[in-house]
């Protein structure tokens, strides 16, 4: 079969990272809060007017100040401290007081405002554990720090005991999937748009994984067909190349109504037009006739076959003709008799499952797939991602 050459467009989801959580260190207590006398709150309010114009020693003589007011609520001890991280972090100084944990937060917040990225991925974790501080917040922080300072493989590395757990943040493998795609691992780049079609099921992230998963060494055409199914169903079919390549080869493995369906899709979305769309969805619609009614015959044949290559075949067409039961039926009698492309045949398995609306049986049959067969076991994944989240 002619092989298929086919577009690694760049990928536009790329993510737009900022200062998440460590700037919340950076918000003094106003004067006038609930709990705040006062006698606290303005040396307070003239402390931060103080840092503002860079004077850490008067602001922190302000604060002394403050502390020196007799009875201190809780709300007036947190409003003292975070005016003191405030001071620090503007200054620069961080010995003013208020602990050990407090002061090396603020360092911590104040190195990654100001891009100081070796002192935060340096010094800065260093003196957050040291004082028992370091969150997965601030971790986060970390491997932003490593892919704002160009270190992409750095924060690949990092970012991957981070997302490594049951239920990582979507933020993490956004950023993940970025510095993924800026050391062009595209393995990692798959992985971590996996979690997230899987975690969090947007449109784009289907899109972005589908686009990295056809770059795939090796992609059988067989294999690449399942994706453009997988680009059908979760609304990632964007060009007239796309209607037309995923017709074409849906005529090549002989499931014609599959291919009429896919064109007939493309032109109700006014992305396909023209003699050449109509001429294909005329032969689609042709062979699909013939298949069907020669299928008495095709299916007698494949009974009696020594393998079960050509009913999986036959599941194949059937599948893409809507009759997923009758696929069913005809997969499992051709891996009962034995075919010589196991993994293959447990995807149509798993692809007949899920049209005969059998999710728990679809999953097995994709989950059987070994994970020593890279590709198929990439497609297989896909497709359990699919079940999972659109059924």
């Amino acid at each position: 079969m002619k092989s298929h050459n086919f577009r690694c467009a760049s990928l536009a989801l790329l993510l737009a990272v900022g200062c998440a959580g460590a700037g919340s260190v950076l918000l003094p207590v106003r004067a006038e809060a609930a709990g705040v006398r006062p006698q606290v709150g303005k040396p307070l309010q003239a402390a931060i007017a103080l840092a503002n114009s860079g004077n850490s020693s008067a602001a922190n003589a302000k604060v002394r100040e403050a502390e020196s007011v007799g009875g201190l609520t809780g709300s007036e001890q947190q409003a003292i401290a975070q005016t003191k991280s405030f001071i620090a972090a503007k200054t620069g100084n961080f010995s003013g007081g208020g602990g050990s944990a407090t002061a090396a937060k603020a360092k911590f917040a104040a190195d990654y405002n100001a891009s100081r990225y070796t002192a935060v991925t340096g010094e800065d974790v260093d003196l957050l554990r040291k004082y028992g501080a370091f969150g997965y917040d601030d971790q986060i922080i970390v491997a932003q720090a490593y892919y704002l300072s160009g270190r992409a493989q750095q924060a690949v590395a990092y970012l991957k005991s981070l997302t490594s757990g049951a239920h990582p943040t979507e933020a993490a493998l956004k950023l993940m999937y970025s510095a993924a795609y800026k050391a062009a691992d595209n393995e990692a780049m798959r992985s971590a748009l996996e979690r997230l079609v899987a975690d969090f099921n947007k449109p784009e992230y289907w899109a972005n994984l589908l686009q990295v998963s056809e770059s795939a060494k090796g992609l059988k055409d067989n294999q690449t067909l399942d994706l453009y199914r997988l680009r059908l169903l979760t609304g990632s079919m964007k060009t007239a190349d796309d209607y037309t390549t995923a017709a074409e080869m849906a005529l090549e493995f002989g499931s014609a109504a599959e291919a009429a369906n896919i064109v007939q899709k493309g032109l109700d979305a006014k992305v396909l037009s023209g003699d050449r769309a109509l001429k294909l969805l005329n032969t689609a619609k042709v062979q699909a006739a013939a298949d069907a009614a020669n299928f008495t015959k095709t299916a007698a044949a494949a009974a009696k076959a020594r393998t079960g290559d050509d009913a999986v075949k036959l599941g194949v067409e059937l599948w893409g003709a809507g009759r997923a039961q009758d696929a069913l039926s005809e997969i499992q009698l051709g891996i009962q008799k034995g075919v010589s492309d196991k993994d293959n045949a447990q995807i149509r398995l798993g692809l007949a499952n899920l049209g005969a609306g059998q999710k728990a049986a679809a999953l097995a049959a994709f989950n059987s797939v070994p994970k020593e067969d890279t590709n198929y076991a990439m497609i297989a994944r896909l497709w359990a991602a699919y079940a999972r989240t659109s059924h």
